[in-house]
């Protein structure tokens, strides 16, 4: 059997006998809030599937499915910031953004894809701001869609360009980062939630703490020295490095984000609060894991 194959059959066992654990509990003990960790459960479904079209599929379906994630991320982005009816143009810009970035990597252009939000779209970007828009506001409309464009499409897309990169070992990759990169949020959740006394940031998210850190780190590392021969090329000292360097960027990325979003939504707490029941808030660690994954391995590997 395929090795992507068996490990979506497991993480899908893995994940029943999860929910099911989840149900008795609720069930068991229904003087305990436990919607957060149902929350979870949830936003893990929805993620098995959409990665499961990414892996088990050709690439074009892959493609189609993670430009859509990349969409609905942007879009929850974009729910958070205050905006103007002159920003209105802004954010379509940025949504159009979105199916030339995938263009750049049905083709194979690298060059292009690996520049064209990060310089062309951010030069660009302010044009229809400044055309008879006024300045008020636009530093702050012009520079928090341009966080977006980096972290939900261009960090994301990343996701899609494996498969193109590398036939070979494409899906495989994908479903080795994504499973390192939930396992890391999971623990750190976990150990935060019953272990977790010293808050990194408490006003902006008191889930992330550095027991939680402590307890994710060396678990990722040894899941991805469990996993690493049935899904990547790597030798024994890159699936270790691997493992830290998902470890550390899912981290900085899950609290970055965090941050962000406190940023953008201070006096706002009932908008904070629905937006912690978004499934696809979920994926703000890949903003960075995906990228950092990938130009380790272009730089250090040639068959990307």
């Amino acid at each position: 059997m395929d090795s992507s194959l068996l490990t979506l059959i497991l993480i899908f066992a893995a994940l029943l006998v999860i929910h099911l654990i989840y149900i008795v509990v609720v069930k068991t003990q229904p003087d305990k809030d436990y919607a957060a960790i149902g929350l979870r459960i949830k936003t893990w479904w929805g993620m098995f599937f959409i990665f499961c079209l990414a892996t088990l599929f050709n690439p074009i379906v892959s493609l189609l499915s993670l430009m859509a994630l990349t969409f609905f991320a942007l879009k929850e982005y974009f729910s958070m910031i205050r905006s103007r009816k002159a920003d209105r143009r802004l954010f379509l810009w940025a949504y159009l953004a979105i199916p030339v970035q995938f263009y750049w990597i049905y083709i194979g252009w690298y060059g292009m894809f690996i520049v064209f939000i990060p310089i062309y779209v951010f030069l660009l970007l302010p044009l229809p701001r400044l055309i008879n828009k006024g300045t008020v506001g636009f530093l702050r409309s012009v520079s928090s869609t341009q966080w977006g464009l980096m972290l939900m499409v261009f960090g994301l897309s990343h996701l899609a360009y494996f498969q193109f990169a590398t036939p070979q070992y494409g899906a495989k990759l994908v479903l080795f980062l994504v499973v390192l990169t939930q396992l890391n949020d999971v623990v750190h959740y976990l150990a935060s939630l019953y272990f977790g006394k010293r808050k990194i940031v408490p006003t902006s998210n008191p889930n992330i703490t550095w027991e939680g850190f402590a307890f994710a780190f060396p678990v990722t590392i040894a899941a991805s020295y469990l996993i690493y021969p049935y899904l990547t090329p790597f030798d024994l000292k890159f699936g270790i490095i691997f493992g830290m360097l998902i470890s550390l960027s899912g981290f900085f990325g899950s609290l970055t984000v965090s941050v962000l979003k406190r940023d953008l939504l201070i006096g706002d707490d009932d908008k904070f609060d629905a937006l912690k029941k978004s499934y696809l808030s979920r994926v703000d660690s890949l903003t960075y894991t995906s990228p950092v994954f990938f130009h380790v391995i272009r730089y250090f590997f040639d068959f990307m």
